[in-house]
């Protein structure tokens, strides 16, 4: 009897978050609002582009160029290098030497390695020196979906709405497994976010592609209230000062901000325990919906499979899983529709399986040893 109260609990938690919760994004028609593309020419608003890189030569040769051809007149590149051990601060260098007759303005910081103490430090001397109020971040390893990022990110911007959240999907890689088991995992994320976002509860963002005011970055003092905790720029911010009237989302295709994935699995499970630690500073009640989520999938699936096998009732539990499938699928392929992962749809159950087990590690080997790097 247990089993099946179990399996029943883990089903309606998972209707209540699929219905309820990520039904919001699913059916999202998006916001109606002024932007920079329906402006005269000239008077789009003033951006300022930070870039905080640590070891990371090999990515800023591919991308920076296609951060300054963007489609907009109006907007200034800071850079910061983190106390870096390769070629990094000379291609900063080498950057703003080539673009020095430029409109676009270039600023290069350098974080000597006795003074470095993290990203949130790093990002944090960018947004100091930033001379416009809106403040758009991404990484260096990122390279923006079309030459109209800036337009779509900023274009989400109101005098009411101080902090958007965009989309960082990674590139797809055909016939790999591991490519789209961590796609997956990030449009999995982005639904979430996203949905409660749109449900009145932001608790996250992605550094990759994130936008807020500098005017609300130091009315909160920055990430002060979490700087003992080496993650948390994105989420933990967002985390702390979003609110369901000042945070928006951008999820225009052209707005898509790319990254290439992790080659293996190691690397990748090494990223997402960097991510995964920062799940326990946020507020509490939101601890216990995300909680209850990733609980509600495990129990779904291992109860499910028990009953299945060994149950009385094989028919109804079999019914059951369907039911459950058939509104997975719905939220699912909706959202993946709107955020180019269509791919992802046919075999979605292989990889949330995979997804969910992973996480358990993660967690596990968190408790045992926290990660120390960002």
């Amino acid at each position: 009897m247990w089993l099946w109260l179990a399996f029943s609990v883990s089903l309606v938690i998972q209707v209540y978050f699929y219905l309820i919760i990520f039904k919001k994004y699913a059916y999202f028609t998006g916001f109606t609002r002024q932007g920079p593309s329906d402006l005269e020419i000239g008077s789009e608003p003033a951006v300022s582009i930070v870039i905080c890189a640590k070891n990371e030569a090999e990515h800023l040769e591919q991308n920076l160029e296609s951060i300054i051809n963007q489609n907009y007149s109006n907007f200034e590149i800071i850079l910061v290098d983190d106390a870096s051990d390769d070629d990094t601060l000379l291609i900063f260098n080498s950057f703003k030497k080539k673009y020095s007759a430029s409109s676009q303005r270039v600023h290069v910081l350098s974080i000597p390695k006795e003074d470095s103490q993290g990203k949130k430090k790093a990002l944090s001397l960018g947004i100091q020196q930033a001379l416009n109020d809106l403040i758009l971040l991404t990484d260096a390893d990122c390279r923006p979906s079309s030459r109209n990022w800036i337009k779509m990110m900023i274009d989400s911007f109101d005098p009411e709405k101080q902090l958007i959240l965009g989309y960082g999907p990674y590139k797809k890689q055909n016939g790999s497994f591991l490519n789209k088991m961590i796609r997956y995992e990030t449009l999995l994320t982005a639904i979430q976010y996203f949905s409660y976002a749109l449900y009145g509860k932001p608790y996250m963002g992605v550094g990759r592609n994130l936008a807020y005011k500098k005017h609300l970055f130091e009315a909160n003092k920055g990430f002060e209230s979490h700087l003992n905790v080496k993650s948390g720029d994105d989420d933990l911010f967002v985390n702390q000062v979003g609110t369901a009237t000042n945070t928006s989302i951008c999820d225009h295709p052209d707005s898509f901000m790319y990254s290439a994935p992790k080659g293996s699995l190691k690397t990748w499970i090494r990223q997402k325990r960097r991510h995964v630690s920062t799940s326990g500073h946020y507020q509490s009640s939101l601890q216990l919906m995300l909680g209850a989520f990733y609980l509600s999938q495990i129990g779904f699936y291992v109860f499910g499979t028990i009953l299945l096998v060994w149950g009385s009732f094989p028919l109804l539990t079999g019914f059951m899983i369907i039911a459950r499938f058939s509104f997975y699928y719905l939220i699912l392929s909706k959202s993946a529709q709107k955020l180019e992962e269509k791919d992802l749809i046919r075999f979605a159950p292989l990889y949330e399986i995979s997804v969910i087990f992973i996480q358990l590690y993660i967690f596990i080997a968190n408790q045992i040893s926290p990660p120390r790097h960002w």
